[in-house]
């Protein structure tokens, strides 16, 4: 039963990455290298999952980090323009986002099968 509900659990929070993914899509034009790297990291996230690499703990935190990205590069939006400052803390967020991708994939825990 356990298995199951980790199981449903990473795909529950896989859903939401593949939301988080469909909703940026259209608003790459002010940050398309930030909206490339956003797709590049939900697709290391996705490649953890399916091998196992990362918990269902790890993909829901993971996911919940790229959200929160997504969230801040939406606000940065929002006045029509993206300034230095902002990018710099978009790119900022991303780069530890990115450590914290690849430490919970190379961390030994594996997804129980």
């Amino acid at each position: 039963m356990l298995l199951t509900f980790r199981t449903r659990f990473a795909a529950i929070a896989l859903a939401g990455l593949s939301a988080l993914t469909l909703g940026t899509a259209h608003a790459a034009e002010g940050t398309p290298r930030v909206d490339q790297r956003q797709a590049h990291q939900e697709q290391r996230i996705r490649q953890g999952v399916a091998s196992g690499e990362l918990t269902a703990r790890e993909t829901a935190r993971l996911a919940r980090q790229q959200r929160h990205i997504a969230r801040t590069e939406k606000h940065a939006k929002a006045d029509g323009k993206v300034t230095p400052r902002e990018r710099r803390h978009l790119h900022a967020m991303q780069a530890h986002a990115s450590r914290d991708i690849r430490r919970q994939k190379h961390d030994r825990q594996q997804q129980p099968r």
